[in-house]
């Protein structure tokens, strides 16, 4: 039996998997080192959602998609226990917390 999802529910997973999927890293993406503090998380995010935001760069097709893809960085890494779990286990690990519970990855 399968359970129903609203649509939005994996929109964020879709683009955190694109990004791996791509070989970009969710640190690389925000440009942020691994060993990166909560705060130059934060501070990088806001300024490539400043730069990338799709509002101020309606020349750029791909703004949209680079915008996304920020966010979603910033969704996995912002929470110290996703961001525990990509540091361990990868994209593999998110996929598994997101099926399964976050408890299940181990």
């Amino acid at each position: 039996m399968s359970v129903a999802r609203s649509p939005n529910e994996n929109h964020g997973s879709q683009h955190w998997q694109e990004a791996i999927h791509n070989g970009e890293s969710l640190y690389v993406t925000l440009g942020v080192p691994k060993q990166a503090t909560q705060d130059d998380i934060k501070k990088a995010f806001r300024k490539l959602a400043l730069k990338l935001h799709p509002d101020k760069n309606t020349e750029d097709p791909d703004a949209i998609e680079k915008f996304k893809q920020v966010n979603t960085s910033y969704q996995v890494l912002s929470d110290p226990t996703r961001r525990n779990i990509y540091d361990n286990y990868g994209s593999l690990g998110l996929y598994v917390s997101e099926q399964f519970g976050e408890e299940n990855v181990n």
